[in-house]
Parts: C-alpha cells; sequence; structure tokens
C-alpha cells in the first residue's frame, strides 16, 4: 500500500451497510492494513438507495382481483427518507467507533442515490486508492439478471478494487 514512494499516502475507502459482509471487509482492512491506514486516509462511506416511486396495490374485484399501478408524490418517501438517512449515519457511527477502537481515524461520507453510481462517484471525487466491498451473495440468476454491485464497481472506477469475502 505504500506505492514506493516514501511518505505517499494512499487513501482507501469502505463500503459500509448494515449487511454483515459490509462489516467483515471493514474487519479485513483493520487486521490486514493496519499498518497502512494508520499513516493514511481510511473512508467509509454509506449510501442510501433512492425510493422506488412506482408501486402497485390489488383491489378486491369478486374472485378476479384489479392491480393498479401508480406513481406516489415525493412527500410520501420524504419520511422514508429521513428514517433511513437515520439509518446510514447510525451504521457509519457504529462503523467509525470500531475503527476509534483500533486507534484508526476515519472519515466518513454518504450519498444518496443508485449505488452502483454513488459509490463509484465517491471514489472518484475523493481521489480513492483502492476501494474495499463486502462480498454480495446473490444467487446465480438474480447476479445474471441485476448485475452485481462489485462487477459494476470493477468495470466503472479507475482504482483497484477489493472485494472481500466472508467466512461461510
Amino acid at each position: 500500500m505504500d506505492g514506493g514512494g516514501k511518505g505517499e499516502r494512499k487513501k482507501v475507502m469502505v463500503v459500509i451497510d448494515e449487511s454483515d459482509s459490509s462489516y467483515y471487509a471493514l474487519m479485513w482492512v483493520l487486521n490486514n492494513l493496519k499498518e497502512s491506514i494508520r499513516s493514511s486516509s481510511l473512508v467509509l462511506f454509506a449510501t442510501q438507495p433512492p425510493p422506488r416511486r412506482g408501486f402497485a396495490f390489488a383491489a378486491p374485484f369478486g374472485l378476479a382481483r384489479l392491480y393498479f399501478q401508480g406513481v406516489a408524490e415525493p412527500e410520501v418517501f420524504k419520511p422514508a427518507q429521513e428514517q433511513s438517512k437515520k439509518i446510514r449515519l447510525g451504521i457509519l457511527k457504529k462503523a467509525e467507533g470500531i475503527c476509534a477502537s483500533r486507534g484508526v481515524k476515519v472519515e466518513t461520507l454518504t450519498e444518496a442515490g443508485d449505488p452502483k453510481v454513488t459509490i463509484c462517484n465517491a471514489a472518484h471525487k475523493n481521489n480513492v486508492d483502492l476501494l474495499v466491498l463486502g462480498h454480495e451473495s446473490h444467487g446465480i440468476l438474480k447476479r445474471a439478471f441485476l448485475g452485481s454491485l462489485s462487477d459494476h464497481c470493477l468495470n466503472n472506477v479507475k482504482c483497484p478494487v477489493l472485494v472481500v469475502k466472508g467466512p461461510e
């Protein structure tokens, strides 16, 4: 992680969410890159997926049901967005406490939007030298249709990406 130059600082960004895999990735960084991150920057990043604007509901109609699709107004999502923001900040605070207990200072960042986009943008804007993600354990069909966050990051950030797989 020192890049060959004396005194050269490297910035590591760990993506944190409520999953065990993201905390496992953080612990992996703290245990395996401890000397590097004490002398460089560790960034903890949490993202908030955008609210889904469309919804569907069923109305009873005898034996058959009618299904309606609608678009909710932005005001409907405001309380949920505020709650989600509180949860993200709590997740970051917990991760920051774990780092502080190991003597590691961190910078915390959060951004709302599509996780694939916000993570890549944050890595670029903050000149990250290493992006660390927890391994997502999705089934093969879900990965085939939705793609994976790690695949997206591998193809869209300029720095190395480390995907930490948790114990099985």
